[in-house]
């Protein structure tokens, strides 16, 4: 494991905001599991929980414990697995465990497993997936640079060193059961 991302892994489970590299665009993250930090996330975007959040993670069993798939088809099931690992968000039913903070006002949370090497190499180091969303403020384009970051949050803002991948847009983002677009990719 490298530094930085040793450094970044120590800030997730000391409960702070990350910046790390995804398919297109920087994204912030932080521990799903703890509500501090996703209202501190919350608080940098100016987003209103009710929205809901993405999970971003390195493999379908880290979501397993947020999602409720006994609800999918084998044909939902393979449609989604078809597009990962990659750059297509699914908003999928959550288990009724699954905090608020993460649903916001709805029954489901979106979910993708990135094809990302950095994100995969931060989820897996840090045992489980992170809340995803892109790194800006309000009002500001989503940063593609480390340096766009560091100008948005603050010269100390913990980001893990590395590269966007070469996609143009954010994910799409569809639902699972009824192949809605809510985003297009």
């Amino acid at each position: 494991m490298t530094d930085n991302l040793a450094f970044i892994v120590k800030q997730l489970q000391q409960k702070h905001v990350v910046a790390y590299p995804t398919e297109a665009v920087f994204g912030l993250g932080c521990d799903p599991d703890d509500q501090s930090a996703v209202e501190h996330l919350l608080q940098l975007k100016q987003r209103s929980w009710e929205k809901g959040l993405i999970l971003i993670a390195a493999n379908y069993e880290q979501l397993q414990p947020y999602i409720d798939d006994t609800q999918l088809t084998s044909e939902q099931k393979s449609t989604m697995f078809s597009s990962w690992p990659g750059p297509v968000t699914w908003v999928i039913p959550a288990r009724s465990s699954t905090p608020k903070w993460l649903t916001g006002k709805f029954n489901s949370l979106a979910v993708r497993v990135s094809d990302h090497l950095l994100v995969q190499e931060l989820c897996q180091a840090f045992g489980k997936p992170l809340v995803s969303t892109s790194a800006n403020l309000s009002g500001l384009e989503p940063c593609k640079t480390e340096h766009c970051v560091l100008q948005q949050f603050g010269d100390s803002f913990p980001v893990l060193k590395g590269l966007v991948g070469g996609r143009q847009k954010p994910s799409e983002i569809r639902d699972v059961l009824t192949g809605k677009l809510y985003r297009q990719g």
